[in-house]
């Protein structure tokens, strides 16, 4: 996500900790909550996702931005950070890779988008992305991750994921990655540098949204 932003901020956090920071991965975290939007036929339009970014990136990437030195950041501040934030989703597939009837979701452009900032101004990422084709009613996976690892995405313990307009009978189970997917500590930095968008990398981090309707 935001790969000139994350830049500017790894480069900060390096001068500020040391090497140290630089060779662990990921380098940034969110925390996810996301809301499955129902058409009228009972299938997937839209995810919704809402994505809280650490304390350190967010601290960072919003340098600067406070252009009324009130100490607090509002979304009309944060309006060309968002706007860059969701230029480069695009590139990484929005990080969201959707499964259904065993066909992949593809997603459309993302749209209702938009940064806000806490009273501590810690930063979540508000967007929704439409789905380009029906996916098959009653059933679908989404499966967030970024290939790379440089972020690592994890659902919130608590309302992890929320339906909207959902007919009776739907479920949904969230489940983070498997407790042994832990990167190989002998792996160097230049390694993660060469990963791409197209890598699968970092899929073994996925954390899955599984819907099931009866």
């Amino acid at each position: 996500m935001i790969r000139g932003p994350l830049k500017t901020a790894l480069t900060a956090a390096v001068l500020l900790f040391g090497t140290a920071a630089a060779n662990a991965h990921p380098h940034v975290w969110v925390t996810v909550k996301s809301e499955l939007v129902f058409a009228a036929d009972g299938t997937v339009e839209a995810v919704r996702h809402a994505w809280t970014f650490d304390e350190m990136f967010s601290a960072f990437a919003t340098q600067g931005l406070d252009t009324d030195k009130d100490g607090k950041l509002t979304r009309e501040e944060l309006a060309e950070l968002a706007q860059t934030n969701v230029d480069s989703l695009k590139e990484f597939g929005y990080f969201s890779f959707g499964k259904s009837g065993g066909k992949d979701v593809t997603f459309g452009e993302p749209k209702d988008y938009w940064l806000e900032a806490d009273k501590d101004n810690v930063l979540t990422l508000h967007f929704t992305l439409p789905v380009a084709a029906k996916p098959a009613k009653g059933e679908m996976t989404v499966d967030v991750y970024d290939p790379t690892w440089f972020v690592d995405f994890s659902f919130a313990e608590k309302d992890p994921v929320a339906l909207a307009n959902a007919p009776a009978g739907c479920t949904v189970d969230v489940k983070g990655p498997d407790e042994a997917s832990t990167a190989p500590t002998n792996l160097s930095e230049s390694f993660f540098n060469n990963l791409t968008a197209s890598s699968q990398f970092g899929s073994q981090f996925a954390s899955r949204v599984s819907l099931r309707c009866r």
